[in-house]
């Protein structure tokens, strides 16, 4: 059975590129250079509908610039859910998740990111390097978000077993 792939088509004459990294649009209220989503559906939400299926495959191949994308989100899903246990409240998850989301990190293409060979940013140029650091910035912000009121959707004290069953998993044998 093939791993499940993004399905937001990433159009080199209309999207922003850093690299092959694309900056896909973002329904977010965090503030960034990401363009605001036309869709209530965007990338984010890909990430957190394929997260629990594709942590399971250890390979994947890329089919297209937004599969990129998916495989970052998929990385820090799997982070997220690694700082959480089953008794972390609500409250503690949320200051947990966002000093985890502003931490620093390692962009695509430095020295430390664990897919470099999936990853090309041309680290010549800062402004591109600045731009794509502040676009993964805010999409953790958002995705750590959505990833909360999805694992605490039922009881806000005790975050649910269905999700944290996936702390083992390690998407392509990777963590970021």
């Amino acid at each position: 059975m093939p791993a499940f792939h993004s399905t937001f088509p990433a159009d080199p004459s209309t999207d922003r590129f850093v690299g092959n990294f694309v900056l896909l649009p973002l329904n977010t209220k965090y503030r960034g250079p990401a363009y605001q989503a036309n869709s209530d559906y965007d990338i984010i939400d890909e990430c957190l509908d394929l997260f629990r299926a594709n942590s399971f495959f250890k390979n994947f191949e890329i089919k297209s610039p937004a599969d990129r994308v998916l495989i970052y989100g998929i990385l820090f899903i799997n982070d997220c859910l690694a700082n959480l246990n089953s008794s972390t409240s609500y409250n503690e998850a949320v200051k947990k998740l966002m000093n985890l989301a502003l931490d620093s990190f390692a962009i695509p293409g430095t020295p430390g990111f664990p897919l470099n060979t999936v990853y090309s940013v041309p680290l010549e140029n800062p402004a591109e390097v600045e731009l794509l650091k502040s676009y993964i910035q805010q999409f953790r912000q958002e995705l750590a978000m959505r990833l909360l009121d999805r694992v605490y959707k039922d009881n806000k004290e005790v975050p649910s077993k269905f999700w944290l069953a996936f702390t083992r998993r390690r998407f392509m044998n990777k963590s970021l």
